[in-house]
């Protein structure tokens, strides 16, 4: 899979893409990253890519002309204009993130694994000419609901979220099969009980609590189910404390059923 960075801040990744499974992906050949440099696409000699905003107002908005430009280069093709629109290869994906954008979530990162490539537009400044948006991007993304200084974390955290569902980057698959917001398709397989139900009623739940060695420190042990031996036992303890823990963490995550609590 490729993922392409376009970004007026191209050293910003030197960090994020040379660590941990994003690092041992590229090594392994899972992934390819293009960093690309936004200012290439500009044609005078202060390398602009922003200016100031149409009917007034505070702060800088990054220009229409080099995004397009620079999001051509690497497709290799134009994408066409107002009159005609060219057809996009349907396996790639041009997001933009902007905190206008939709919620990215779990579910997102399995859609974007899916395709064979992804085009990140970082924002920056007080925003990006809505023509990016409407035209060129075929999804604005946001990672929360507050605002960051620019597109260039998101997508990096956008990169590593979908990086690690694709197949051979983690060193045990099951490891992203049972984390927090997986969708946990094989409900049907689970014990009868809360967990089950809410998982057949669609919705999702957090990772269960984790323990490792010591099994006691200062006084705090870890639950004798899980040095018990009893797999099944220790199965049910897992997805009840994951509901447990998804009621008193994120109980925006499904709406509250009776039935389930």
């Amino acid at each position: 899979m490729r993922f392409d960075l376009i970004t007026i801040f191209p050293e910003f990744f030197a960090g994020p893409l040379e660590h941990g499974i994003v690092r041992r992906a590229r090594e392994g050949g899972i992934i390819r990253v293009n960093v690309q440099d936004l200012r290439e696409f500009t044609l005078d000699r202060h390398r602009t890519v922003d200016d100031r905003p149409f009917g007034g107002g505070e702060g800088m908005v990054l220009k229409p002309e080099p995004l397009f430009e620079a999001v051509e280069s690497l497709l290799g093709h134009s994408v066409g204009n107002a009159a005609a629109k060219s057809a996009l290869d349907r396996s790639t994906a041009i997001v933009l993130l902007s905190a206008s954008g939709k919620r990215f979530t779990q579910e997102t990162a399995r859609r974007y694994a899916q395709l064979d490539r992804v085009v990140f537009i970082c924002g920056r400044y007080e925003g990006v000419d809505e023509r990016v948006a409407e035209h060129l991007a075929t999804e604005e993304i946001s990672i929360g609901d507050f605002v960051l200084s620019g597109g260039e974390l998101p997508a990096a955290l956008v990169l590593d979220a979908v990086t690690r569902l694709l197949p051979g980057a983690l060193g045990n698959q099951a490891s992203s099969e049972n984390e927090s917001f997986s969708l946990l398709e094989r409900a049907e397989k689970s014990p009868t009980g809360a967990l089950h139900k809410a998982l057949s009623h669609g919705r999702t739940v957090l990772d269960f609590p984790h323990y490792t060695r010591p099994a006691d420190y200062r006084g705090w042990k870890v639950p004798e189910v899980l040095v018990g031996g009893n797999h099944a036992e220790v199965a049910k303890w897992r997805q009840r404390m994951a509901l447990e823990k998804t009621l008193r963490n994120r109980p925006d995550l499904y709406h509250e059923d009776k039935e389930l609590v």
